[in-house]
């Protein structure tokens, strides 16, 4: 199942709150890339993953991973366009784990956006470039403070959420979420279709109707609703 320009349009469309719902009504609960938050509020970020792993830094390690063409510029390089660069930083935003000079790389090659359970370097820049970035917050140290870039294009665990390259990558306001491939159309459309009955809902509270029998509707609720224009 591939991301088509369809189906982003409607997972842009579907809220990260309503997709994860969806996602724990068909048993899949591990899903959220926890600690990430938007640099830029109201950006919405949809793509599929590749994935950038880090390790803790050793000093040996990182004198041989660590300078040159290594993981992360390689990752930054070969990015291709609607894809997510996914980073696994251990959740240790104690250093930056990108700035602004990759983020306006990954811009260039067409990158959706950038997930990292790390820091980010140039915050303020990076804010203003228009990449959607989710971040755990702005940090002046370097990469080798704390990590190794080791490899890429790999399973890893981003926020404690597993990641496989391919994933689809959902973001905004409330957060991250990572959605299997092979269910992201039905979850999409049941997204939609919940998200339209939650907006009508609202509107009868709105008209001042009591929660009770409403939500969740009762039958006779649910057969004003099917009974509405446009229905």
């Amino acid at each position: 199942m591939t991301l088509t320009p369809a189906l982003r349009v409607k997972l842009t469309a579907a809220p990260v709150a309503g997709l994860s719902q969806q996602l724990r009504l068909r048993g899949i609960h591990q899903v959220f890339i926890d600690g990430p938050r938007s640099d830029t509020p109201g950006a919405k970020l949809v793509g599929t993953a590749r994935t950038l792993r880090f390790v803790p830094l050793r000093e040996d390690l990182f004198a041989s991973h660590g300078g040159g063409y290594n993981a992360q510029k390689r990752a930054f390089d070969s990015v291709e366009p609607g894809e997510v660069i996914v980073i696994e930083a251990r959740g240790d935003a104690s250093s930056g784990t990108l700035g602004d000079i990759l983020v306006l790389r990954a811009q260039a090659r067409g990158a959706a956006g950038i997930v990292t359970d790390g820091g980010v370097r140039d915050y303020a820049t990076v804010a203003g470039i228009g990449l959607a970035v989710f971040s755990q917050g702005g940090h002046p140290a370097v990469l080798g403070r704390r990590h190794v870039p080791w490899d890429a294009d790999v399973t890893i665990a981003c926020g404690g959420a597993t990641v496989q390259p391919g994933d689809i990558i959902v973001g905004d306001d409330d957060g991250v979420i990572v959605i299997p491939p092979s269910s992201a159309a039905e979850i999409a459309d049941a997204c939609l279709a919940q998200e339209a009955e939650d907006e009508w809902i609202a509107a009868r509270v709105g008209e001042g109707h009591p929660l009770d029998g409403l939500f969740p509707m009762n039958a006779a609720w649910r057969t004003r609703f099917t009974g509405s224009p446009g229905r």
